[in-house]
């Protein structure tokens, strides 16, 4: 039978050392699902004439309170003039060609939407190679798509680019239903404020579950990461545009436009000043719907647009959207108590 180890002064210490030599290792790696520093991750904003105040400012905001660093990058150092004019001037602290590696890029939309072969879709292919994550809010996903790092995935954008982009991108599964899409390494949010909405939830992925509910609490924000207020999927996806066809019949814009309703209906209604009749500018108007609903690439069944006279200014119509539910409406025309001016009305609602 083996003789048991002596249990030495020598043998204790060799022991106590294994021991702190352990808890050491522990210490410095942190405790299990641990996140590194945020004061130790980048985070790049992209800047541009025209961008949008709201789609920069409010991730950044979230996101430089939740204590990472965040700068601003541009094409150059030139002053950027904002969606605000000259009421908001943004200075970019780095250029393209000397910014940092950052591990979260955010992509705000505005009036610019990047090429293909753009020196800013290069720096955010550059970017995202070592990124953990890229972002874009509103149309700032048209920028993104632009990279090809959205081929193939579910994406989102502001709700009345939805069916541009649908038909831009045919390789790309729009989710209107969505706030926030999360790929993974690749996020899109709705419009404007939807990027705060983004930016938390990047705060819950890069410093842990709990931490995004925090800083939205502290900038006073209702953040419903799993429900809530979704633009784009109220009923008005489902109203195809047809301002391009009223302007090619010299129907001029809209002097007021009133809008209401929710995911299961719509009213519209719309004044003009115009020298059309009313039975004219019904005219214009059925014709209008009839040719936009016909057309692919929309949340409406193509062609399935029916119309049905119900007096000489009004029509009831009926369609149906790609997921095969039926809606029912009226298309109205009402003449104004002053000369020359006009209304119409579209409503519409999801048959039972």
């Amino acid at each position: 039978m083996r003789k048991e180890q002596a249990m030495t002064p020598r043998f204790l210490s060799r022991v106590l050392a294994s021991v702190l030599a352990l808890v050491a290792s522990v210490l410095a790696c942190g405790p299990a699902g641990a996140h590194p520093d945020p004061a130790n991750q980048k985070v790049a904003i992209l800047i541009f004439d025209d961008v949008e105040v709201i789609d920069y400012s409010g991730p950044l905001e979230v996101l430089s309170d939740a204590g990472f660093e965040v700068f601003t990058v541009g094409a150059t150092r030139d002053p950027v003039t904002t969606s605000a004019g000259d009421a908001v001037k943004l200075i970019p602290k780095y250029t393209f060609e000397d910014a940092p590696q950052a591990d979260l890029i955010v992509i705000p939309g505005g009036g610019f939407e990047a090429a293909r072969d753009s020196a800013t879709v290069a720096w955010i292919k550059r970017q995202s190679e070592h990124a953990a994550h890229t972002m874009s809010v509103c149309n700032g996903a048209f920028t993104l798509a632009n990279t090809g790092l959205l081929d193939g995935l579910k994406a989102t954008t502001t709700a009345g680019n939805i069916n541009r982009f649908r038909q831009t991108y045919p390789g790309i599964q729009v989710a209107p239903e969505q706030r926030v899409v999360d790929n993974g390494r690749i996020l899109t949010t709705a419009g404007l404020s939807a990027g705060i909405d983004g930016a938390l939830h990047m705060v819950d992925i890069m410093k842990g579950e709990g931490a995004g509910r925090s800083v939205a609490l502290d900038i006073e924000y209702d953040w419903r990461p799993h429900g809530g207020f979704v633009r784009g999927a109220m009923a008005d996806r489902l109203i195809p545009s047809i301002y391009g066809a009223l302007h090619a019949q010299k129907v001029e814009d809209a002097f007021d436009v009133a809008n209401f309703g929710d995911n299961d209906h719509w009213d519209r209604a719309l004044w003009y000043k115009t020298p059309q009749t009313p039975g004219e500018l019904f005219g214009i108007l059925k014709g209008a719907y009839e040719e936009a609903f016909a057309k692919h690439g929309g949340p409406w069944l193509p062609h399935s647009l029916q119309l049905q006279s119900a007096s000489p200014l009004s029509a009831k119509l009926a369609f149906k959207d790609r997921e095969g539910h039926r809606w029912e409406g009226v298309l109205s025309v009402e003449p104004q108590s002053e000369a020359g001016q006009v209304g119409w009305r579209l409503a519409i609602r999801r048959a039972r």
